[in-house]
Order: structure tokens, then sequence, then C-alpha cells
């Protein structure tokens, strides 16, 4: 990708990100203050905004207006984060799920007490521990 396409590049002063963004820029410094946008910093301690983070001002800005409180905003986006972690980690899971499918023929799979998923055969049990709890999932056929 294009170094100046890229909208994580930070690129913007903070005089223009704030008239990008319709807003004052005392309000840009209060929202990197609370974490809510925080844009790079030059060597010399400069602001630089990107195209991502004036957009994530304009949205910050919106739920603002919508009455959301900056304290509201905040837990927002830490709770879209975690959403977004969790959706990578499902991907890693499903992708590693069908990696075990395809070396070992199984359908069916199970998590060891370590964490592991273990590729069971079709009937075929895991060795259980007493006081040990076991969660098998199947997966549907698409």
């Amino acid at each position: 990708m294009n170094r100046l396409t890229d909208d994580k590049t930070p690129v913007y002063v903070i005089s223009v990100a704030a008239e990008l963004a319709g807003m004052h820029a005392q309000t840009l410094r209060q929202y990197d203050r609370l974490g809510l946008v925080t844009p790079s910093r030059t060597g010399g301690g400069g602001r630089r905004y990107s195209a991502s983070d004036v957009a994530m001002l304009r949205r910050v800005q919106e739920m603002s207006q919508d009455g959301v409180s900056l304290e509201g905003i905040q837990r927002v986006l830490e709770l879209e984060n975690q959403v977004a972690a969790l959706r990578s980690r499902i991907a890693e899971l499903t992708e590693q799920v069908s990696r075990l499918e395809q070396q070992s023929g199984a359908r069916v799979f199970a998590a060891s007490p370590d964490g592991q998923i273990v590729a069971l055969r079709p009937g075929e049990r895991p060795e259980r521990r007493v006081g040990s709890s076991l969660v098998v999932w199947r997966p549907r056929v698409r």
C-alpha cells in the first residue's frame, strides 16, 4: 500500500486534524489526555494524526453529541477493542480446528485441561481425570 494513501500514516498536525474533524484543537488535546484518540508523536513531542485518527475523532464527537459521556465513550471504545480481539482469537481457533481436522480426519474435538485442542475420532472418548471437566465441540457441516 502506498504510504501516502495509508489511513494509518500520521500526517496531520493538530490544527489540521481539528479542522478536518470539525472541532477545536483543545478538544483534541483533551481526547488525547483521556486516551480516547491517541495520535502519534514526533521526535519533538508534536502530535500527528492519521486519517483513521480523524475518523475516530468524528465518531467520538458524534457519540458525544448523542449524549454519551466521555467516560461512556471510553468504555464503548474499550469494549469494541475487546470484541475485535475476541473475533481475531475466534478466527485463530477456527483455523487451528480446520488444520487439526485436515490432519486427523476427525470430526470431533475436545479441549484438554491445559487448553490444547485434542482431535478425537467419532465415538472415541478422551481420557478423563477425576474432577476435570471436558468440553466437546462438533463442527456443523456447511
